[in-house]
């Protein structure tokens, strides 16, 4: 490893894990967990002002979360609807742009009214870009981009030897900004479980042990220390990456 640099987040990517084991740990219902967990998110879009990063994306309910208990579905569900209905008028105070990435049909009809309403309430505003995962799947966002592709093809709109990564990228999720510098997750599980996959090739991947609940502006400042200590080299060598630095502090 190189000697420490300054390394830029714009986008952080942070999968949520710990909730269960946290309430359990103090007794109490899964529900507890999940919804002390709401409180971290708070906390954590106030850190990620103070790192000056632009783009947040969390991971709230995978598509494979749907085989958990249906009591747990059905709080988290809930949870979904009333945090967004309590959370909204602050997040459009505080200039934060909200979207919902996934796939979003499987959900009834109050969930769906009440993300389309902060959806549209806070799409103008310019501060931070929170996008908030739910029912998603890095393979089902792949395999949703190369229908789209597929289509073109079959219409004849598109030859397919021009489909190459950046043609295809631009029908992902989250394609209009920059792919995560950095992804963490709590909890202590060292897996991406099927989180971003294509988004994330190159992300540094930091696991903690510390349960979401737990996780607050320390828990960020040591990750995004952990983050600075890194060399990102993409592909190349470390003696090119240092050339290179070299040659725009010039």
């Amino acid at each position: 490893m190189s000697n420490t640099v300054s390394n830029n987040i714009q986008h952080l990517a942070v999968i949520m894990d710990g909730n269960g084991r946290w309430a359990r740990m103090r007794g109490l219902p899964r529900g507890a967990g999940h919804r002390a967990g709401v409180k971290t998110v708070r906390q954590l879009i106030g850190a990620c002002e103070d790192h000056k990063i632009e783009y947040l994306t969390l991971f709230a309910f995978s598509s494979e979360n749907w085989q958990r208990p249906k009591k747990e579905v059905s709080v988290l569900m809930d949870l979904f609807v009333s945090t967004l209905s309590k959370e909204l008028s602050e997040l459009h105070k505080n200039d934060i742009c909200l979207k919902f990435i996934g796939d979003l049909t499987r959900f009834d009809k109050n969930l769906k009214q009440a993300i389309e309403k902060a959806e549209e309430r806070t799409r103008d505003n310019k501060g931070l870009k929170l996008n908030i995962a739910v029912n998603y799947g890095g393979r089902w966002d792949i395999v949703n981009a190369a229908k789209q592709r597929a289509q073109k093809v079959l219409d004849g709109d598109l030859a397919i030897d021009k489909i190459d990564e950046s043609d295809f990228s631009q029908y992902l999720h989250l394609s209009s900004m920059p792919a995560p510098e950095l992804l963490i997750r709590s909890g202590g599980e060292k897996r991406v479980s099927n989180f971003l996959i294509w988004q994330t090739a190159y992300s540094e991947l930091y696991f903690t042990d510390c349960l979401w609940p737990a996780f607050d502006k320390k828990e960020l400042d040591k990750a995004v220390q952990w983050f600075n200590s890194r060399q990102r080299r993409f592909g190349r060598t470390p003696e090119q990456v240092d050339d290179d630095k070299n040659i725009k502090l010039a």
